[in-house]
């Protein structure tokens, strides 16, 4: 399960706290499907047999990734809406052309996809952007003197490679975390250094935790705080990266107060109140056509 999926499931479960009939159509065997059906969610295979028989029977049909957008443009018998994460361009083959006109209205994560969506040539009045929001998180006691923690995935553009090396020029011991639920609740910081990032739903957890966030400033992620209020920015450089930890490590006030302030941006910005208006107004604005 990665930040997408879990945001699936976070909106999922607000719309029905709103009243609102969900059918959740996924891969069989996937940790999406697995989980929803695990928290009583409704789960059907998403095969075009399976979106042309159900989208008929919903107002609308929202989707999460590319393989998805290409279905639903192929089968929905209902107006669709896409959902944009990620920070790459978007392609400007025939296809990509083609199924992004079918599409109602976009809602893009954060500013900067937003923009990627612009330059492709998706006119302005049909995107909206919608922030991830962060689901009810257990405060972490923060200590100071615990290690920072990373995420540990080996995925190229995720920066561990830069983390590594930053550690050379710290004294503080960076855990690479495989949980980062658990792992945040010891933590002293969360790094979170990337070379693409739609927004940054990992980010958003650590700050609502209660933990100072030092990350790069790049793609979506840039909008998630305010440098030296509610977070510290980084270059993608390793001497850079190892400045901002040593930085927050040494100054126990300005941890204290980036901590405040991430959990004040996080109620501000990123609250499951302003997803599900956000989301429900983008419904609303793509049945009007």
């Amino acid at each position: 399960m990665r930040g997408g999926q879990h945001q699936v499931l976070l909106l999922i479960h607000a719309l029905a706290r709103e009243g609102q009939e969900n059918l959740l159509l996924g891969r069989p065997g996937s940790p999406l499907f697995h989980t929803a059906a695990a928290e009583g969610i409704a789960t059907r295979a998403a095969d075009l047999s399976g979106i042309w028989r159900f989208s008929s029977r919903f107002d609308i049909v929202h989707v999460h990734d590319a393989r998805a957008h290409t279905a639903a443009a192929i089968a929905s018998r209902t107006p669709f809406v896409v959902s944009r994460r990620v920070a790459f361009s978007v392609r400007r083959g025939l296809l990509s052309r083609w199924k992004y006109a079918r599409a109602a209205r976009f809602l893009a994560v954060s500013k900067f996809a937003a923009s990627q969506l612009i330059a492709a040539g998706i006119p302005t009045e049909r995107i909206d952007v919608v922030y991830d929001a962060v689901g009810p998180a257990t405060p972490a006691e923060w200590s100071g003197d615990a290690p920072a923690v990373a995420l540990a995935s080996r995925d190229p553009g995720k920066g561990r490679d830069l983390i590594e090396q930053a550690s050379s020029f710290t004294v503080v011991p960076v855990h690479f975390s495989n949980d980062l639920t658990r792992d945040l609740r010891r933590a002293s910081m969360f790094v979170y250094i990337t070379r693409s990032e739609g927004l940054g739903s990992a980010a958003l957890l650590a700050m609502a935790m209660g933990i100072p966030v030092v990350a790069s400033r790049t793609g979506g992620l840039a909008e998630v705080f305010e440098h030296g209020v509610s977070g510290l920015y980084t270059d993608n450089d390793p001497k850079a990266i190892a400045s901002a930890i040593t930085e927050l490590s040494s100054n126990r006030d300005l941890a204290t107060r980036i901590i405040a302030g991430g959990r004040r941006r996080v109620a501000d910005l990123f609250s499951i109140e302003r997803l599900v208006k956000g989301t429900l107004a983008s419904y609303e604005k793509a049945l009007r056509g």
